[in-house]
């Protein structure tokens, strides 16, 4: 459904931003699923604050409504336009593609799609709801396809456009608490690598984004239900602010880079899993040959700690359950 829009096609938006020294280029359209909240929302105000034009995607017309208000604060100039769209994206591929194609012809042809469109279960793998794993593979997973698949005919014939997919460190490493969840991100990866091999002659290029624990209203209501394992074991690296991911996210799509991961934890993640991933650079290819040993050992005690929380939590557990019983 659509909702409160205007536009203007005429214009093409260049500036240069001062942080990263970049050029960058905004025209018509910016499309971001799950655009209401969370990093979604953060994405779509970066780029707004870049001059670009925003088609926010999202379930909630009401949330839509308040964030357009919130961020058409960061107006630049008076042209600049956010239209909503109010739709499941994991649902229906036709009727995803054809309010897709409706916002195109209002706004204009899409430069970059971001897929923040998601949600999380965690619990462990046998006391999960079987229909969990249905849903977060609707929802990460085709929730993903359904837009991206709507948008590249028209990115290919145009030899220009940016895709995003927004994975998550769980999409990296398998954790405890996460079997429901984590593979619906490793699924992006694989995605990823392969449209990012048949487009890539078009002048289209693929960012998988892999955020960590970000201060978000998923990941507050995540962490109402993870196991006592799985809070442990997230407490081992902080907690980043939504701001400070989609900064990075916007950056890293804008440069063409096919990885987009934040700080040093994610940075050494992003270099132990980078198995057969595309590169942007031969630096960046360096980097990785360099740097895998060492961080494989890194990462081996990160593992064996992991491996020590769920020991501990398991063998306080069962001495709780036995003075129970002896009671």
């Amino acid at each position: 459904m659509f909702f409160e829009f205007s536009c203007d096609l005429t214009h093409t938006y260049v500036r240069r931003d001062e942080n990263s020294g970049l050029t960058l280029i905004f025209s018509n359209n910016f499309q971001v699923t799950g655009g209401s909240s969370g990093i979604g929302k953060c994405i779509a105000i970066e780029c707004y604050k870049q001059g670009a034009f925003i088609t926010l995607i999202a379930r909630d017309e009401n949330k839509l409504l308040q964030t357009k208000k919130e961020i058409e604060k960061y107006s630049v100039n008076d042209k600049q336009v956010v239209l909503c769209i109010s739709v499941d994206v994991s649902k229906d591929y036709e009727q995803v593609e054809n309010v897709l194609k409706q916002a195109q012809e209002k706004l204009g042809p899409v430069d970059m799609l971001v897929n923040c469109a998601g949600t999380s279960v965690t619990g462990k793998f046998e006391d999960i709801e079987v229909n969990s794993f249905e849903r977060l593979m609707a929802v990460n997973y085709l929730g993903s396809v359904y837009p991206s698949r709507a948008v590249i005919a028209t990115m290919k014939e145009r030899r220009m456009g940016r895709i995003v997919f927004v994975s998550s460190q769980a999409g990296q490493l398998g954790l405890f608490g996460y079997t429901a969840y984590s593979p619906t991100k490793f699924a992006l990866r694989g995605l990823a690598e392969a449209l990012q091999m048949e487009v890539k002659p078009y002048n289209v290029y693929i960012t998988v984004a892999y955020p960590p624990d970000t201060d978000t209203p998923g990941f507050a209501e995540e962490s109402k239900t993870k196991p006592l394992e799985t809070k442990l074991i997230s407490e081992t690296s902080s907690v980043c602010q939504a701001e400070q991911v989609a900064r990075v996210i916007v950056k890293d799509a804008i440069q063409g880079n096919f990885n987009s991961s934040v700080g040093s934890d994610g940075y050494m993640l992003s270099i132990l899993t980078s198995g057969m991933s595309p590169v942007t650079s031969i630096t960046e290819g360096l980097q990785q040959v360099v740097c895998m040993g060492i961080f494989r050992i890194i990462g081996l005690f990160y593992l064996g700690s992991f491996d020590s929380i769920v020991r501990r939590c398991m063998m306080q557990r069962e001495k709780s359950e036995s003075a129970d019983k002896t009671e």
